[in-house]
């Protein structure tokens, strides 16, 4: 028995020593649990240099664990360490892992599709706790195909009922961001090049803000948007050095991969530039392109919000004022003509603000088959009647109703 010392499970202090497999531990009597541990030599790798290991690294506790169990956590321990996670984060997607590891449909699964649950696991976990990690950014570690990893992690937040909250887009565009390598000179990279970072990822957020906010981000990968708004950004810092380089040319300095509809998501940027470019009025009088609206991107952020509101508009919200207007455009014609002032010049009308599908709606190559509106008032013959009968008592009443109406019409008309 110790002195002074007592089980941290039930408070008790009959502690005694007992013998287990030649080892000395510390038990408590009441409630048989294990205060102190002892140290003994196993099968363990270590026993080759005559080293003493604790129970729990021993082969008697790894039995209860597979092999490929142990590697996978293993690998978990290292997706983590690699990105620099803070401990906290390694104990939750360890347990992650050891609960999607008892489900029957994690665990009867390919190989492939568990070494891509190690990933998951993190990702999941890194988002709960609101820390920017994307997607592509694990499948590059891990070698993983993306769509089995997306299906895999959707399966596993699913299967484990975890709430997971969406990545934040600016937590993202920093992330993404600082990955780019843009912000230090080197031999592949010429100093004209080079940018601060605060001063590109500031301007970076601003531009996909903008695209946010004209529908160009709703229900599209992100990372082409932020590529699209990271290299104006980039540009429009030195105009007059960057203007001849290419998209595809910037991915390769950044050292990243140029994704597909990147240079898709550069025009429509572009063309919301030019939109509000024409509202602005020291701009009015240059002959802006998409290659030049590039220049005076500082000053289209920095009244955004007014120039949205100038250049776009709701396409409803437009046709039902135009209704609303007692004369509409001939009646403006006929002032024009009696009072016969000369006609001036009005401005281009500004934009629907819809998103890119509405715009340009998917061509379709069949044709839409004719369905009838089906109101209630539609007539339902006998035979049709009897498909929704469903009682006895409904059955005799329609048959009375039908002996009803034959007497009626089999009776002579009245003289």
């Amino acid at each position: 028995m110790s002195s002074g010392s007592r089980c941290p499970d039930c408070g008790s202090s009959e502690l005694v020593e007992d013998s287990h497999y030649s080892q000395s531990q510390l038990v408590c009597s009441d409630c048989g649990y294990v205060v102190t541990e002892g140290v003994l030599t196993t099968t363990f790798n270590d026993e080759g240099n005559l080293r003493e290991v604790t129970y729990s690294r021993s082969t008697g506790e790894n039995e209860l664990v597979s092999r490929s169990q142990q590697r996978d956590l293993r690998r978990v321990r290292d997706l983590c360490r690699i990105l620099k996670l803070p401990p906290t984060f390694e104990e939750t997607a360890i347990s992650y892992y050891q609960k999607a590891y008892q489900l029957s449909g994690i665990r009867a699964a390919r190989l492939q599709k568990k070494e891509v649950l190690v990933g998951c696991c993190v990702l999941i976990t890194c988002r709960q706790h609101n820390w920017p990690l994307t997607m592509g950014t694990i499948c590059t570690l891990l070698y993983a195909d993306l769509d089995m990893f997306s299906g895999t992690y959707m399966q596993l937040v699913k299967l484990l009922g975890l709430d997971v909250p969406a990545l934040c887009l600016e937590d993202l565009v920093k992330s993404y961001c600082s990955s780019f390598k843009l912000f230090q000179a080197s031999p592949s990279m010429p100093a004209k090049y080079v940018e601060d970072k605060d001063k590109m990822l500031s301007r970076t957020l601003l531009l996909v803000e903008l695209a946010n906010e004209t529908w160009l981000v709703t229900g599209r990968h992100p990372l082409p948007v932020i590529t699209a708004a990271t290299f104006l950004a980039w540009q429009s810092l030195r105009p007059s050095d960057r203007l001849t380089c290419s998209l595809a040319q910037f991915c390769k300095l950044a050292n990243v991969d140029l994704p597909y509809p990147a240079a898709s998501r550069l025009q429509e940027l572009l063309a919301v530039l030019l939109q509000m470019a024409g509202r602005l009025a020291w701009l009015q009088v240059l002959k802006l392109d998409k290659r030049t609206v590039v220049k005076h991107i500082g000053d289209l952020l920095q009244h955004r919000h007014m120039l949205i509101r100038m250049a776009f508009r709701d396409g409803t919200a437009e046709a039902e004022t135009q209704k609303q207007q007692p004369g509409g455009q001939g009646h403006q014609e006929a002032e024009d003509s009696t009072f016969d002032l000369p006609k001036r010049k009005r401005p281009a009308s500004p934009a629907p603000l819809l998103p890119p599908c509405m715009l340009k709606p998917p061509k379709r190559t069949h044709p839409t088959p004719f369905v009838p509106v089906v109101t209630g008032d539609e007539n339902i013959s006998d035979s049709e009647i009897e498909q929704y009968l469903r009682t006895p008592q409904e059955v005799r009443d329609f048959q009375r109703a039908q002996a009803a109406g034959q007497a009626a019409m089999s009776a002579p008309n009245p003289p």
